[in-house]
């Protein structure tokens, strides 16, 4: 498939920080987007929380589940939009690399803990795990990414009007303008970000029993996918009645399981459907001849219908009221912040007791940079391995 004007060409392409020769297989975004699913900080979002901490059950979404997700949806709404899929996918699955052990409880106990030496985000941290923290080659650290895939990490929320610390260093060296919006590619990844995470946090809020069917009867797009898929339901039904009531109880819950993916699955749609609908309308109005027309407009192109972005913003009020602060989970994210600022304080306070190589690291610059590098190896953390570190730290019964 030809890809559209506006999208990203590989004809002109920017290159790399560290000149390297050109794949004779690979677009640059195709060898991009290897290199991060090769890289170590992809490896660990396996046990890196989303809304649930590891342990608390299989079958929650984690962040590398997540961004397979996001990934999935974003490549498909590039397709129809006709932009370069690759470097669509490259950023979809690389947004989460910077995020910290216990999601964002664990980011804002970092953040607090790094007020005064520079601060904590995991957009930034994305960037430096990308160009720093990554150490796998010969020629340079980080994985030498593209300059296009680094704008779209970099920007894929809106321009940066205020940068500061790694990120304005780094984008000074690239000669990146941080001011306009990205292209279409990153513009999307971000969206499909927004749909993937509304729509399988409901799913695991159910899944969890923190949220029922019924909470969602009242919910734009979710409770008119859910009133579509009860009566399909009634229709498909089976029989209930007879002596096995075991049996009525299995039927019973499994159709309840089907009701929730059924659901699931067509507000991911229609969040898709109209964010792509809305997308293809601006990008008609607008006419960008290039990717650069996309940079200077003055709002960024892919957008939800107007409707659609209230029904989306009462989806996310909702998900704040009754999941992200329900008092389960407001339990295990006190609990997780508790872990991360115990970590980094002893750690802080001691840098003998930092592991081989992240000690000589620490030792070797002042105290705003020992400080990063303590946050750098709380960031990289899993939570099972972020558990297993305060216990080494505090309980006298856990070698060390």
């Amino acid at each position: 498939m030809s890809i559209a004007p506006y999208a990203v060409q590989t004809a002109t392409a920017r290159g790399r920080l560290h000149p390297e020769a050109e794949s004779p297989s690979r677009t640059p975004w195709q060898r991009d987007r290897d290199r991060i699913l090769h890289s170590a900080g992809f490896r660990t979002l396996q046990y890196k929380t989303q809304v649930f901490v590891n342990h608390q059950g299989d079958f929650f979404r984690t962040r590398l589940t997540h961004s397979l997700e996001v990934a999935q949806i974003a490549r498909s709404i590039a397709r129809n939009l006709r932009v370069d899929e690759d470097l669509t996918e490259t950023l979809a699955l690389a947004h989460d690399l910077g995020h910290t052990p216990f999601g964002h409880a664990g980011e804002d106990a970092l953040a607090a803990a790094m007020g005064e030496w520079g601060g904590f985000d995991h957009n930034t941290q994305t960037l430096r795990q990308v160009t720093k923290l990554e150490r796998r080659y010969f020629g340079f650290d980080g994985l030498n990414l593209t300059w296009e895939t680094l704008e779209g990490l970099i920007k894929h929320n809106g321009p940066v009007d205020h940068p500061t610390g790694y990120v304005a260093r780094y984008a000074g060296m690239l000669g990146l303008e941080l001011g306009c919006y990205a292209p279409v590619e990153a513009q999307i990844a971000a969206m499909a970000d927004d749909i993937a995470y509304h729509a399988h946090d409901l799913d695991d809020g159910l899944r969890a029993g923190l949220l029922c069917l019924s909470d969602l009867a009242g919910l734009p797009v979710v409770g008119d996918a859910l009133a579509q898929v009860r009566r399909l339901a009634g229709e498909a039904e089976p029989p209930r009645g007879g002596r096995d009531m075991s049996a009525d109880m299995r039927a019973e819950l499994q159709v309840d399981d089907r009701i929730r993916h059924e659901t699931i699955r067509r507000v991911i749609n229609a969040l898709a459907v109209d964010l792509t609908g809305q997308t293809r309308r601006n990008l008609e109005e607008l006419a960008p001849a290039s990717a650069e027309d996309v940079r200077r407009a003055a709002a960024p192109v892919v957008a939800y219908s107007p409707a659609m972005a209230r029904d989306n913003g009462a989806i996310r009020g909702f998900l704040y009221a009754r999941l992200y602060r329900h008092w389960r989970v407001n339990r295990m994210t006190r609990k997780a912040r508790m872990a991360v600022e115990s970590i980094f304080s002893i750690l802080a306070a001691d840098l003998s007791l930092l592991p081989d190589g992240w000690r000589q690291q620490a030792q070797g610059t002042d105290r705003t940079g020992a400080h990063r590098v303590v946050a750098d190896y709380i960031a990289g953390m899993t939570d099972r391995f972020a558990m297993e570190e305060h216990r080494r730290l505090t309980d006298l019964s856990v070698p060390g």
